[in-house]
């Protein structure tokens, strides 16, 4: 049981090092001003007007799709590929955002706590699919051992997941009203 935990504490850390680097890719792709000026246009049509439990929905699906067996591992690096770019697009407006690391957004407690549930869900969505191509459960007496030894463990991930991503969200959306909410947030990068 002991080597199992820490196997998964290394894949986890494996889809975390995955996720953060499509984001930090992301964030080091140079985009025209043109480009930059669509991308703030497109992301603050999309979160405007969200709240907390906006925050969390966005996040809670965005990891449901890394869950997916082998597809998930894709979408995680697509997800922080673009969100990655969000970020290059917002710092290119004023000045004293453009001098920002990338990875600061990712050090926040919030950020933390959602790079721990990609993390998760894509090393997931990769050791579904080893165990689909090992367990073979399409087989008759395969499926009960595939049912205990992976699914039962994916739906606590999944439960880990949105407990993690609720508590982020909620700190984030506080950290938002701090500092004077979205509007005001939107307005400072846009």
């Amino acid at each position: 049981m002991r080597f199992n935990i820490k196997r998964r504490l290394l894949y986890l850390a494996f889809g975390a090092a995955a996720f953060i680097g499509t984001y930090y890719a992301g964030a080091s792709t140079h985009m025209s001003d043109e480009d930059a000026e669509e991308l703030r246009r497109q992301f603050s049509e999309q979160i405007e007007g969200i709240d907390g439990s906006g925050i969390f929905l966005n996040n809670f699906v965005i990891s449901l799709f890394m869950f997916v067996p082998a597809i998930g591992i894709g979408f995680g690096a697509f997800s922080g590929f673009a969100t990655g770019m969000v970020f290059t697009a917002l710092a290119s407006q004023p000045p004293l955002v453009s001098s920002i690391s990338p990875l600061i957004i990712l050090i926040t407690p919030f950020g933390i706590m959602e790079v721990f549930v990609y993390g998760l869900a894509m090393s997931r969505s990769g050791m579904l699919i080893h165990r689909v191509i090992k367990d073979k459960p399409w087989r008759a007496g395969n499926r009960r051992h595939f049912l205990e030894g992976s699914l039962v463990p994916t739906f606590i991930e999944l439960g880990i997941a949105a407990a993690v991503l609720f508590a982020g969200a909620v700190i984030e959306w506080q950290l938002i009203e701090q500092f004077g909410g979205l509007d005001e947030a939107t307005t400072i990068y846009l």
